[in-house]
């Protein structure tokens, strides 16, 4: 499902004059210091009205085998999945099986506020229906076989956090609940539905609903990198998040898909424009996707420690796709370098060098700072010798020193530029920049 990230940015703001030459050797650099590192490993693809010209992957599929990822392995998606699903309920629409103000107590009564939860509100995650995987309860069946009746269950006894259509949170509850409602209404399986309706009229091969992952017939595990080694991941049971994240695919399928989505193939240009009706940056399983002055659209996703993330752009036709099975780096970055990349922009490919900064000259930086341009806060601190930092409502994260006042974070792409005489610093990720000052 989706990973919830530090900041919400665009993927960079500064002018580009746009090439139509892909630097290949560059981008291969940039892709074989991420490895070297063991900053990711993952595939990844770029394509330019809907062509796939570029493809990379990096690192293992299954390190216990030593076996290494080719472009056709096959990754877990996590919320990706949640586009495939809107996609399905628009066709449910334009088949006159649901209209968008059909209500969820028509399927599901029990769930609070049904009456009034249209599935409109399912579609952009403005239902109030409480997220279940943010519960602590999550981590004690996610592993296991679930049926439809006991995560309707676990939704109806979690309850709601807002009056339905008053505003926005994501919630995985929401897509849970429309592939149930798929299920319902067509009289056949989720995994019956994406197979006829978006696998098979676009010839993916790869694409469909997950099971338990087999690494002899090329699917990843996901991994963490921790003490120079690799660690296996557990596996969520797929049949938990139905609807809400639970297809594998590969990048390049994913840009098929994509590409299928908005040429016409799977619905009609009306019901996309619907999916595109932004509010709050979110459509019906779309996100916005800002780059470079230009707005695309797309999902990423997260589940167990795969992360996904696919991107496209009207202005250009440039599409970008990625998943990772380990990774501590920003996909912010990521990125940001490669649709540079398909653009014909520069771009830099990283430096990993830290230095050590004591303790004394960490105090300067201590404090809360704030800024005009958002309500957040971050308080900085130091613990156990490290400098840490934390948004307002979010978790801490430390920062390692590139110079005496140059600190990052690499895992959400995160720079932060201190200035002690102004008693301000300069936040960096995805190529915005916003300057907070000391309260």
């Amino acid at each position: 499902m989706l990973k919830k990230i530090l900041f919400c940015v665009s993927i960079g703001v500064f002018s580009l004059n746009f090439g139509q030459n892909i630097n290949k050797e560059k981008l291969d650099s940039y892709f074989k210091t991420l490895d070297k590192e063991h900053r990711v490993m993952g595939s990844f693809a770029i394509a330019d009205h809907g062509k796939v010209i570029y493809t990379n992957t990096i690192g293992f599929s299954d390190v216990e085998s030593n076996k290494k990822a080719d472009i056709n392995t096959i990754y877990r998606i996590g919320s990706i999945t949640k586009t495939f699903t809107a996609v399905l309920i628009m066709k449910a629409v334009e088949s006159k099986k649901l209209t968008l103000d059909t209500r969820l107590s028509q399927f599901f009564p029990q769930i609070k506020n049904a009456e009034k939860i249209k599935i409109e509100y399912l579609l952009d995650h403005r239902s109030g229906i409480h997220n279940f995987t943010d519960d602590g309860l999550y981590m004690t069946y996610y592993l296991q076989p679930i049926s439809q009746e006991k995560l309707i269950d676990i939704i109806q006894k979690a309850g709601s956090d807002f009056e339905p259509g008053s505003k926005f949170s994501y919630s995985n509850s929401n897509y849970s609940l429309l592939g149930f409602i798929l299920e319902k209404v067509y009289k056949k399986s989720y995994t019956q539905l994406i197979e006829e309706y978006i696998t098979a009229p676009l010839q993916l091969k790869y694409t469909k609903v997950g099971g338990k992952i087999e690494p002899s017939k090329n699917m990843a595990n996901s991994y963490t990198y921790q003490n120079n080694n690799y660690v296996k991941s557990p596996e969520t049971d797929m049949s938990v998040p139905l609807g809400a994240g639970n297809l594998v695919s590969t990048p390049s399928e994913l840009i098929t898909f994509m590409d299928g989505l908005v040429s016409g193939k799977l619905i009609s240009k009306e019901s996309l424009g619907k999916m595109r009706n932004f509010k709050e940056h979110y459509g019906f399983g779309l996100t916005e996707v800002p780059f470079e002055g230009k707005m695309g659209f797309g999902h990423n996703g997260g589940i167990d420690h795969f992360s996904s993330v696919i991107s496209y752009f009207p202005d250009g036709e440039k599409s970008f796709a990625m998943i990772s099975n380990q990774s501590n780096f920003g996909n912010e970055n990521i990125s940001t370098a490669a649709l540079s990349a398909a653009y014909g922009k520069d771009f830099e490919i990283p430096s990993f060098t830290v230095i050590s900064v004591p303790e004394n000259e960490l105090q300067q930086f201590i404090g809360t700072y704030a800024t005009k341009e958002m309500p957040m806060k971050i308080n900085i601190f130091v613990k156990d010798k490290v400098l840490m930092a934390q948004a307002t409502g979010q978790g801490a994260f430390p920062l390692e020193a590139t110079s005496k006042t140059s600190f990052k974070f690499d895992t959400a792409g995160i720079v932060i530029d201190f200035n002690p005489a102004k008693k301000e610093f300069i936040l960096s990720q995805g190529g915005n920049k916003i300057i907070f000052v000391k309260e």
